[in-house]
């Protein structure tokens, strides 16, 4: 009886996660879709290609950055998902994000806990970018 109590908990926990995750992911997802069926993406993928070049990373993953900065991982993965990107690129994105995520919500974090805000901010986007150009230099040559 204990187990069947178990698993059927596990499971409701696992479907409303799930749910959660979908919520945020899918509507990124058909966003970054609808953008690519327009010039908008092509325009910001070449207005960027030579910055997000210094990561090994096309123009358009531009888009994954800001996204994942400003509305968080979960929005990156659905941005990250519509796009075609191999292993090394969605490698080197997921480091960068790993420390630049969610800026506006940890930003108002490190303020409330008397850090400077602008510090904070160019401090993970200098990690980000570090951490990017170091990873696409290693795994470039791999």
């Amino acid at each position: 009886m204990d187990l069947r109590r178990t698993l059927t908990t596990g499971f409701k926990k696992g479907i409303e996660t799930t749910w959660t995750l979908l919520r945020i992911t899918l509507p990124v997802y058909f966003v970054v879709r609808l953008l690519e069926a327009t010039p908008v993406l092509n325009w910001l993928s070449r207005l960027f290609e030579p910055l997000m070049g210094l990561f090994g990373l096309p123009g358009e993953a531009s888009l994954v950055l800001v996204i994942g900065n400003t509305m968080g991982l979960y929005a990156a993965v659905g941005a990250m998902g519509a796009m075609a990107f191999d292993s090394v690129q969605v490698t080197v994105l997921a480091l960068m994000l790993s420390f630049s995520h969610s800026l506006p919500v940890e930003s108002a974090l490190a303020h409330r806990l008397g850090l400077s805000v602008p510090f904070v901010v160019t401090f993970r986007i200098g990690l980000a970018a570090f951490s990017g150009m170091a990873a696409h230099l290693t795994l470039a040559t791999s």
